[in-house]
């Protein structure tokens, strides 16, 4: 049987409709996806995304045993600061990608993608060494995500003191309709916001009063919530991978075009050695946008043919809201192809013209 958040019931009796997400039964939507998509790009969405796994590296050794496991570096990152990084296999695949808040030198606290929370856990376990605890804390936390250009107006007419809000990538602890709150300005969407942790075993922590009063304070500023569907095509747009499409056990961080993430100058970590191969090698194939040109909505699987020949497939694909169009990314089986170069989609047998483009499809910059 599925799980379900602390939020399950007031998201049922808020009209959401729910679908089966990595072992969760989650809101896909509470409208529609694209009123809510457009609701995030011009005003500000809410979401509940309590199924994120969150495990905690505490003791001594917490920097440098983690950085044995990721091709980032935690080590260069300031305390109250984030860090994105892939986790690899020896192979140079991916583990999983994660966020990584660092409140000390010995505190960490690692937000992993929810199916793979289990499987995670136990490789860190597995692989870490030194004086440090492992404990995954998931159950204890409720993780919303406000986000759109109204999030900061909204979080700052909630805040219980006059305080300075976190810049892009950094977090703190903050007091919300007297809660207290772990807030990052973080997201998933392209746009500026917040996600924001609510420790449950603190005797002041309430999930709905929390979601109730972000809703409330929004509400004249459009704020609605929101569900997976429009967070998948939100995410599209802004070309951010999601694990087991762009990033997987069979697909290399380089080849996803995350080399930005992959520290070739930091001490060995686990895939190092075989990341540093690919580059030395060059990469046999790379992730590319695309648009179509013809009528048809690519899904993730759908071949990719150049030339006659097939190339590679979809990695991820459908509408893309703010554009008006239909389009996704592919891992190509070149990594030499330009931007307005053609392609086609093997779209329900049909083969569909489509032309790569340069990446993201939409960018929005983001407030330091």
């Amino acid at each position: 049987m599925d799980r379900k958040t602390p939020l399950y019931e007031v998201q049922k009796n808020s009209g959401a409709r729910f679908i089966s997400f990595g072992g969760w039964e989650l809101p896909v939507s509470y409208t529609d996806i694209i009123t809510e998509h457009q609701v995030v790009r011009t005003k500000a969405g809410l979401f509940d995304v309590s199924h994120m796994g969150e495990i905690q590296i505490t003791g001594k050794d917490a920097v440098k045993a983690l950085n044995r496991l990721i091709s980032n570096d935690i080590a260069q990152v300031p305390a109250g600061k984030i860090l994105y990084s892939p986790i690899c296999y020896e192979n140079g695949t991916v583990v999983d990608d994660i966020l990584i808040y660092k409140f000390s030198e010995e505190e960490l606290l690692l937000v992993v993608n929810a199916g793979n929370t289990q499987k995670d856990d136990e490789w860190i376990r597995s692989q870490i060494t030194g004086d440090v605890k492992v404990e995954n804390l998931s159950d204890k936390y409720v993780q919303l995500a406000l986000q759109g250009p109204e999030a900061e107006d909204i979080i700052k007419s909630i805040l219980d003191e006059d305080t300075e809000l976190p810049g892009f990538f950094r977090f703190k602890e903050v007091s919300l309709l007297g809660m207290k709150v772990l807030l990052s300005r973080t997201g998933y969407t392209g746009e500026d916001g917040f996600e924001l942790y609510l420790w449950l075993p603190n005797s002041c922590a309430d999930p709905e009063k929390l979601w109730n009063g972000i809703l409330d304070a929004g509400k004249d500023k459009g704020v609605a919530p929101v569900g997976l569907g429009a967070r998948d095509t939100l995410r599209l747009e802004a070309a951010l991978p999601l694990y087991g499409h762009e990033l997987s056990e069979d697909i290399s961080p380089l080849e996803a075009g995350l080399k930005i993430f992959v520290k070739m100058n930091k001490d060995d970590y686990i895939g190092k050695a075989a990341l540093s191969r690919q580059l030395d090698q060059g990469l046999k194939r790379k992730l590319y946008g695309f648009e179509m040109v013809d009528r048809g909505i690519p899904r993730n699987g759908y071949d990719v043919i150049m030339d006659g020949s097939r190339i590679g497939y979809v990695t991820s694909g459908g509408l893309l809201p703010t554009l008006n169009k239909n389009g996704g990314l592919a891992l190509l089986d070149n990594p030499d192809l330009k931007d307005g170069e053609t392609i086609e989609i093997v779209i329900r047998g049909r083969k569909c013209k489509a032309v790569l483009v340069q990446l993201p499809f939409y960018k929005k910059k983001y407030k330091k």
